[in-house]
């Protein structure tokens, strides 16, 4: 993707650990590179195809002046949400924050943090089978709806199903959400969890009751597993309540282990 850079934005601020760079301020330097679809702005040569960065450059100004933070994570942290935010044609961003007046008593050249945030596409099945089911996943949904990280919302019809592996239970309503988020896939993670949480969910029974359950499906096409997190979801081609809500959402998709399409793993499990 084309990028549109900004080096050396010279901006004074106050962000620091210590009190007297939040009372005296000191001088910060922004990089930023955005990665943006220049092609069009390139063949209409106007520059409402692409990014300003004149305005760019104020955002980032107005970030970094109008809060203190005690680290530069949270600096460079805060401005990309901001671009991302109020830019949708940014793709993605690079930032980092030089700090070449640190408090450190050895002579240096900066020190600096550089970090890299984007939008990402991903799907999450709901599923709920205690209390107001469907209250609870479009409480859930108004959730992520409300999320400064998320964008693009776009739900599944609810569906009526039979409970799977833990038979002793409620039928379920499902569904699934597809949407873009910023978050990585453990931030994601984290934001479901809180929104289970609020819903009242309990851990006790595997596969049991729950008032609001959230998986992720998709995260891009990435594939991945550690102790806390399996993408894409390890058991979701052999559940149709995944599955068709999926299918209505992103038929197309590419299962990135399976290499089969949400629709044709959805057609295989009807054959069996």
């Amino acid at each position: 993707m084309d990028k549109i850079c900004i080096d050396e934005l010279k901006i004074f601020a106050h962000h620091g650990v210590f009190e007297h760079e939040n009372i005296n301020g000191q001088n910060f330097c922004v990089n930023a590179v955005l990665y943006v679809d220049t092609e069009k702005a390139g063949i209409s040569d106007c520059l409402d195809d692409s990014v300003n960065y004149g305005t760019v450059c104020e955002l980032i100004g107005r970030v970094m002046t109008e809060n203190t933070y005690k680290l530069i994570e949270t600096a460079a942290q805060s401005v990309a949400e901001a671009i991302l935010c109020e830019y949708s044609l940014v793709d993605s961003v690079e930032i980092e924050i030089r700090k070449p007046e640190a408090p450190i008593d050895m002579e240096f050249g900066s020190v600096s943090v550089k970090i890299k945030r984007g939008w990402h596409d991903v799907l999450v099945a709901l599923g709920s089978n205690m209390g107001d089911s469907r209250s609870c996943i479009e409480n859930a949904v108004a959730e992520l709806k409300n999320s400064r990280y998320n964008k693009d919302i776009r739900c599944s019809d609810l569906i009526v199903t039979k409970p799977y592996g833990y038979t002793e239970q409620d039928d379920f309503i499902n569904g699934a959400v597809r949407f873009r988020t910023m978050l990585s896939p453990h931030g994601l993670l984290d934001l479901l969890h809180d929104i289970e949480n609020k819903a009242g969910r309990k851990r006790e029974i595997h596969w049991g009751p729950r008032t609001l359950d959230l998986d992720i499906i998709f995260y891009d096409k990435v594939i991945m597993e550690d102790d806390d997190l399996i993408i894409p979801h390890a058991d979701m081609h052999n559940r149709s309540f995944v599955l068709e809500p999926a299918a209505q959402l992103m038929p197309n998709y590419r299962h990135p282990v399976l290499g089969k399409t949400v629709a044709q793993l959805l057609e295989g499990l009807k054959e069996v």
